[in-house]
C-alpha cells in the first residue's frame, strides 16, 4: 500500500462549508477509507465534504463516491463509499 499523497487532492468547489473533492491514488479504496489516511489533509477536509476518489485494484480504477464523516482536527475518516459501476453495454 502507498501513503496517502496531497498531491492526488483536488479541490473541484463547493461553498457553505462544505466541498467537493476530487482523489487519485494507486492505493485501493479499502485503503483510502481508512481512519486516519488524510490526516496530512485534516486542516483542508471539512466533515460531510464529498469525496470522489479513483484508486486502483490490481491495475483497475475503481471510482467512489464518499464522503469525511469524522475530522477532529488531526484524525480524518471518510465513508466506505459507494463504487461507480464500470458496466459499459454497448
Amino acid at each position: 500500500n502507498m501513503a496517502y499523497s496531497a498531491a492526488g487532492l483536488h479541490l473541484i468547489g463547493g461553498a457553505s462549508g462544505q466541498r467537493l473533492w476530487y482523489y487519485v491514488s494507486s492505493d485501493t479504496i479499502a485503503t483510502a477509507n481508512s481512519a486516519g489516511y488524510f490526516n496530512s489533509s485534516a486542516s483542508m477536509l471539512n466533515v460531510n465534504d464529498v469525496i470522489i476518489t479513483v484508486t486502483s485494484t490490481g491495475g483497475t480504477p475503481v471510482i467512489t463516491h464518499a464522503y469525511v464523516n469524522a475530522n477532529n482536527g488531526s484524525v480524518v475518516d471518510i465513508t466506505n463509499g459507494v463504487v461507480v459501476t464500470n458496466t459499459d453495454g454497448d
